[in-house]
């Protein structure tokens, strides 16, 4: 009787044709091999070490997604993953903070040899035994599949746009923003706090639905003129009840 094609052989899977012929007994025992050889999966994050901190990168337990099958077609879930490094974009002590969270779909790889010596000393290492491309191995990349997020940095052709929606902390010794212009509205108020405001430029109140009265704790130095509703501060003069006017303040 003539050989399976190999296409046709289940992979790694014992079925009535996997006994017809040398070649069909040797495809089997190759599949059989390379279906233990693991290489990226679609996961689950169950849960991370780390929640948002500035702290070192953490690890994560994750649930592959794709269950395992059996020869009759049985599914076969397979069960956590622990203590798995996950990816975060660093170089030196700069880095971009954004830790799984529980139910966050990523991809993780598998690394052809027992990583956890090196996981443990985080410096080269001989193998932690003989196992090779085993689940126990793998190293969380990231999210697909997730949902449309509510907090993002986000790149396109207008422009780059943050949001938040509940706040923005920038910290640092000294913040520069140059551009042709700035726009910063608030629905209920702006705070400047430091020892000195300085303002380089023409101050102008809006005439707006926000215009109002402006309120200084004082004392307040001009080194030139004031001018109220058309009256010159330095330079106005009163009516005089004898005659003429007053003379200008000094």
């Amino acid at each position: 009787m003539a050989s399976q094609s190999q296409n046709e052989i289940p992979g790694g899977m014992l079925d009535s044709h996997t006994t017809w012929g040398p070649y069909n007994n040797l495809m089997f025992s190759v599949r059989q091999m390379l279906e233990k050889v693991q290489t990226a999966a679609l996961v689950k994050v169950i849960s991370c070490t780390n929640a948002g901190e500035v702290s070192p990168v953490g690890f994560v337990d994750v649930l592959p997604l794709v269950n395992a099958v059996d020869g009759s077609g049985n599914s076969v879930p397979h069960t956590d993953v622990h203590n798995l490094p996950y990816l975060r974009i660093q170089g030196g002590s700069n880095a971009v903070i954004i830790d799984p969270e529980p139910g966050d779909i990523g991809i993780c790889v598998f690394a052809s040899r027992d990583i956890s010596k090196v996981k443990a000393t985080k410096a080269q290492a001989n193998p932690g035994s003989w196992r090779s491309f085993d689940m126990a191995d793998g190293l969380y990349l990231g999210g697909v599949l997730n949902q449309a997020p509510a907090q993002y940095i986000e790149f396109s052709s207008s422009g780059i746009a943050v949001k938040s929606p509940t706040a923005i902390d920038l910290n640092a010794p000294s913040i520069t923003m140059e551009a042709s212009t700035v726009t910063v509205t608030a629905s209920s108020s702006i705070t400047l706090s430091a020892p000195i405001v300085t303002i380089d430029g023409q101050l102008a109140q809006g005439t707006g639905a926000n215009g109002g009265g402006a309120h200084m704790l004082g004392p307040l130095t001009v080194d030139n003129d004031v001018t109220a509703e058309s009256t010159s501060l330095h330079t106005h003069t009163h009516s005089d009840p004898q005659g003429s006017n007053t003379g200008e303040p000094n």
